[in-house]
């Protein structure tokens, strides 16, 4: 029988990739701080979530989770959060017209800042400082006073992950989202290239369809799903200390507790210890939550971590996030799915085809190949066509910035150009074409789904 769980219960387990603060008093204070603060976000959005992913498992939508690999101070601003959200609505529109699909938006925002590292500290030089582990935690610039954990970085994540979710809720419900608008959607950088042309034709399909619908009378004021669409947020859960000072007991269900971080947490490959302290903490919260699946993950730990983080077989609970490599998928999934499958466990399958496959260029960059990334999702869904399984969603690392940070891909990105537009916090991520290239992808995987009859027909719920 699991042992009864608190918001704190973590702290009697074993931990991994966790800061060692230097001034515990000021941590202490920090946290009294952030248990007195408003949420960030609230139970009942985080339920709604929870049905749409529900909806996912039964294989009657996908889930399309996206955004940046580590948010940033020094780069907020309401361009980059409109930039990555009008990719992530191309995307979507992509997917719901080319595989008549509904899509379940999330967005790697407003609470992505910290991250997992392989070492505690780095060498440069003979020196040895802490490494970055995000700016939840330190800073970038290798100097040791920019690299000692500061406890004030967590409040500063409050503030800007609360201005962010203030400004994603405008765009999603305040007509930004609105289908009518959608050739404006369309970043300057990226028109004229083969993506870009592609998703323009679509658009003009679309458009004609809506004169169509508008003419029948079915317009953004009587159809709300037209002009506004339902936008969720999410992070790793990392620092659980954060997380433990915004878990709130839900109101309105006594004896339901969620973080209100995020909609949706997920835990990590390097921290997924089932007798782990990241585990414990996400056991007892309702939110969705994601759980990271490498290579080294097999059958029975994976049946064993589902046991505790969805013991009632909850559709929308749990979503498994596959990250084994384009040349690994084929090989390590198949027996995964199997098990689930075996045992009646419905559960989300997404694939993340982006922390498998990251390299080190000949000049010095970390960098991913577009082409592999591709030939994982092509591998995903592959695997769950040979299994008769629904391929759910992807988790994917991505900006609406002008960055040159992947390599390949329709615009031929070589690693000579890898440090035209490098600006990463951590890892690299797809740039906008990168990601529709991607959306057009998954959306021939999923008419092919629809042919197989694994993906359920379309309802009205479709068009948002």
């Amino acid at each position: 029988m699991a042992r009864e769980w608190t918001a704190h219960t973590w702290r009697d387990k074993p931990i991994q990739q966790v800061p060692d603060y230097p001034d515990a008093a000021r941590l202490r204070a920090v946290e009294a701080d952030l248990a007195v603060l408003p949420p960030l976000v609230f139970a009942g959005e985080a339920r709604r979530l929870r049905r749409a992913l529900g909806e996912v498992a039964r294989g009657k939508a996908f889930l399309l989770q996206g955004g940046d690999c580590a948010e940033s101070f020094a780069e907020f601003n309401a361009n980059s959060i409109r930039d990555t959200f009008r990719v992530i609505l191309q995307m979507a529109v992509v997917l719901t017209y080319g595989a008549a699909c509904p899509v379940v938006k999330v967005g790697r925002m407003a609470g992505q800042f910290a991250k997992p590292r392989s070492a505690p500290m780095e060498v440069v030089d003979g020196v040895e400082l802490p490494s970055y582990r995000g700016d939840m935690v330190n800073g970038m610039e290798f100097e040791a006073a920019v690299r000692q954990p500061d406890p004030d970085r967590l409040l500063r994540v409050y503030h800007q992950s609360a201005a962010t979710l203030n400004l994603l809720r405008a765009f999603a419900q305040g007509g930004y989202a609105d289908l009518f608008q959608m050739h404006r959607w369309t970043l300057d950088f990226i028109k004229g290239s083969p993506a870009a042309e592609r998703y323009q034709d679509m658009a003009n399909r679309i458009t004609e369809a809506l004169g169509f619908m508008e003419a029948c009378g079915l317009t953004g004021e009587s159809v709300s799903q037209l002009r506004e669409t339902e936008f969720y947020t999410s992070h790793e859960a990392l620092l659980l200390n954060y997380e433990e000072a915004l878990t709130r007991e839900d109101s309105t269900h006594p004896g339901e507790f969620y973080s209100t971080t995020a909609h949706m947490l997920w835990v990590g490959d390097r921290t997924r210890q089932r007798d782990g302290a990241h585990i414990e903490y996400l056991r007892g919260i309702r939110n969705p939550i994601g759980l990271k699946a490498g290579p080294s993950m097999t059958e029975d730990e994976l049946l064993r971590l589902i046991d505790v983080l969805d013991p009632h077989n909850d559709p929308g609970r749990l979503t498994i996030i596959s990250r084994m490599g384009a040349d690994k998928i084929e090989s390590h999934l198949p027996a995964l799915v199997r098990a689930t499958k075996r045992e009646g466990r419905t559960v989300v399958w997404a694939c993340d085809p982006m922390h498998g496959n990251t390299v080190k260029a000949s000049s010095g960059f970390k960098t991913r190949s577009v082409d592999r990334i591709l030939a994982e999702v092509r591998g995903f869904f592959a695997v769950h066509s040979a299994e008769g399984t629904h391929a759910g969603g992807v988790h994917f690392e991505m900006t609406g910035r002008d960055v040159t940070e992947c390599i390949g891909g329709a615009q031929a990105i070589t690693e000579a150009r890898l440090g035209d537009r490098y600006h990463t916090h951590c890892d690299p991520r797809l740039n906008a074409n990168q990601a529709l290239e991607l959306a057009f992808l998954i959306a021939e995987g999923l008419k092919q789904e629809r042919s197989l009859g694994k993906l359920a027909p379309p309802g009205l719920a479709a068009v948002s």
